[in-house]
């Protein structure tokens, strides 16, 4: 009886609490994603993990008393659109913090709004340049396209392969990712012998690869790109029989490049957060609980697996909340402050880090490399 009791009055705080959380005035999470378009395949699971765990935070009371309210749009992979979105969100919707730009060209046409209006901003995006030079009000969660670089080459450079062919796409990823590329090759021994481009909307990239298959001393292929272009680059180099080493960026990580490129991803490697393996991980692994518990939440609310480009989403979330619980309020300067003096949070995309210098937070040590086998990612060997 009195543990019946016991279990009655807690439901009745719960409730209570709850209830009080819905009558405060909401906490405003402004984001900006691309739900349509070329990189739909990274923005649609971004979409669906904060809405997921807005509404889930709000069922325990909310973030310091106040529900959280999601004010969300599509730049349907329009950096333009972006902008004006990001405008909106900050004149009409007055949103207490910002979330997104799930490309670099989409968060890079917002930084300029975001630094005038001094509102906390945490992008999604994986060209370094969104933090390097550090922007007082601008964060991000995703691995740079340096780190990304510097992973494939450690790989290469275990194989012994020196001279490579580099087909960037000629989005603001695919370029700020061959700018990083050819930055840091010569470090690990490495020499460009090819180096193509190809755009974010082509459906056929096979004479960009037939001039890198025609080409002397190619020993293996590194594609730097986001959503569908490196699948249609991936079934081109199956088709024109090409069977070299084929590597791509983590702007690709995630089960959609499995499902759109099919049988010709067999073999291809890239770097990725742990959020694509979590039943490989070791039981030892810090990241583990997180990992799996996301990836379960994830396939219970929408029937399909996880992707690193959601738990970047995630990431994003849990690291404004708790910046906001330790700001005790939304003052925009306390939780921008708060973001900065992130420590040892152990999310989807690693152990992050922030200071005043570092406004991503992440080391080398939180990528893996994986390889695709029998349809699925590994960890490569």
């Amino acid at each position: 009886m009195k543990n019946t009791v016991k279990k009655i009055a807690l439901g009745a705080t719960l409730a209570l609490t709850v209830l009080a959380a819905y009558a405060a005035d909401p906490i405003k999470i402004g984001s900006v994603l691309s739900i349509t378009g070329p990189a739909a395949s990274l923005g649609e699971p971004e979409l669906k993990t904060l809405q997921l765990y807005v509404d889930d935070i709000n069922k325990k009371g909310g973030v310091i008393g106040r529900p959280l309210q999601l004010v969300s749009y599509d730049d349907g992979s329009d950096a333009s659109k972006a902008n004006g979105f990001a405008k909106r969100l900050i004149d009409d919707d007055k949103v207490d913090i910002m979330i997104g730009g799930t490309t670099t060209g989409s968060t890079m046409s917002m930084v300029p709004l975001i630094e005038k209006a001094k509102i906390p901003f945490i992008s999604l995006a994986g060209a370094v340049v969104v933090v390097e030079p550090v922007k007082k009000w601008v964060f991000k969660t995703s691995h740079t396209d340096r780190m990304a670089a510097e992973k494939v080459f450690e790989d290469m450079k275990k194989r012994g392969i020196t001279k490579v062919a580099l087909l960037s796409e000629t989005s603001g990823f695919g370029q700020s990712g061959k700018k990083e590329v050819e930055a840091v090759l010569g470090q690990y021994g490495i020499t460009l012998v090819a180096n193509e481009t190809y755009g974010p909307k082509d459906t056929d990239v096979s004479p960009q690869l037939t001039k890198i298959k025609n080409t002397d001393g190619v020993q293996a292929v590194f594609v730097f790109g986001l959503g569908q272009g490196p699948a249609i680059v991936t079934k081109n180099y199956k088709q024109l029989g090409m069977t070299l080493p084929l590597y791509q960026s983590h702007g690709v990580a995630s089960g959609e490049f499995l499902k759109l490129a099919g049988p010709a991803a067999e073999g291809v490697r890239l770097p990725s957060p742990a959020q694509l393996i979590p039943g490989k991980l070791a039981d030892t692994d810090p990241q583990k609980p997180v990992v799996a518990a996301y990836d379960l939440a994830y396939k219970a609310a929408y029937k399909e697996d996880s992707s690193s480009f959601g738990g970047y989403a995630y990431d994003a979330l849990m690291i404004a909340v708790d910046a906001i619980k330790r700001a005790g309020s939304t003052d925009k300067a306390k939780v921008r402050d708060a973001i900065e003096s992130t420590k040892a949070y152990v999310g989807s995309s690693g152990i992050t880090n922030m200071s005043a210098t570092d406004h991503m937070g992440l080391d080398l040590s939180s990528f893996r490399l994986l390889e695709v086998k029998n349809g699925d990612w590994v960890i490569a060997k």
